[in-house]
């Protein structure tokens, strides 16, 4: 099975999306599923998670609601309030719904880098790791020590880095993000999507040579068995197309992946992952 691990859908009607900025332009219209459709078929891609891309309950409830009607939407990550004294309610209220497949905080937005460390929200990230639910870091390389201390304090919690932790690759900067991956990859319950590379490139000029030394890091890092293929769709149109975000991963990591771990990255890995049934 190959499987999409990090994909949006949104209305822009529904007014949830502040962090789009109005020279987003190519972002400011309706994404849906019989958008992503072609693509997926294109690349035989048999499945997606479809990530949650505003902080608020009627998003979350949105995107089930999609879920519901497409039978390639595999699962949703949703968005909960991680500090609300009604999350342990919540929880295992949405825990039991059909398709629910983890949590993602927007931390990469938050004022605070050390937010994720707040005493309600460690409580919460216990909560999830003793229901054995999938958790999505979506942060920046100033972000790293935070998770690499949840991931000590919450030893249980399974979890995964989106987008690398957003590496400084427009400006060809490794470090300290390649010290703080190969850090927080010694913990064998993390495992880190290559998706939203592409959008930390320059927009106008990358080539998959400028991501080669990021995505074989990450595969060093975590091994074949914890990374996963994830278009951020339709984010990746903001620097290139679906077609161009699978080819820069094509070019990188076919030549040199054996079969099985290829089929590990495509999709073995995020159905792991996700629990996902099928």
């Amino acid at each position: 099975m190959r499987i999409d691990s990090h994909q949006h859908f949104w209305k822009i009607s529904r007014g949830d999306y502040s962090w789009m900025k109005p020279e987003m332009k190519v972002l400011h219209r309706d994404y849906l599923p019989g958008d992503l459709k072609p693509s997926l078929e294109s690349y035989k891609i048999d499945k997606t998670i479809l990530v949650s891309a505003a902080p608020t309950l009627a998003e979350t409830d949105f995107l089930l609601d999609l879920a519901k009607k497409h039978d390639f939407i595999a699962g949703v990550v949703g968005w909960l309030d991680l500090e609300s004294k009604d999350f342990p309610s919540l929880i295992e209220l949405y825990s039991r719904q059909h398709k629910f497949a983890g949590l993602r905080p927007m931390l990469e937005s938050l004022p605070d880098n050390d937010w994720i460390l707040r005493p309600p929200v460690m409580d919460s990230l216990r909560i999830i790791a003793q229901l054995d639910l999938p958790f999505d870091f979506l942060v920046y390389t100033r972000h790293l020590p935070h998770v690499a201390k949840v991931l000590e304090e919450v030893p249980g919690l399974r979890a995964v880095i989106d987008h690398i932790a957003k590496p400084e690759i427009k400006a060809q900067k490794l470090e300290p993000w390649k010290s703080l991956i190969r850090d927080v990859a010694q913990h064998k319950n993390l495992y880190c999507k290559l998706s939203g590379m592409v959008t930390e490139a320059d927009h106008d000029s990358w080539n998959p040579e400028q991501l080669r030394p990021y995505i074989e890091h990450v595969v060093e890092c975590f091994g074949p068995e914890r990374v996963m293929f994830g278009s951020d769709w339709p984010v990746c149109l903001l620097a290139g197309s679906y077609d161009q975000v699978v080819g820069v991963l094509e070019t990188v990591l076919n030549p040199v992946v054996d079969a099985a771990s290829l089929q590990a990255v495509y999709g073995d890995n995020a159905a792991r992952f996700y629990k996902l049934k099928d």
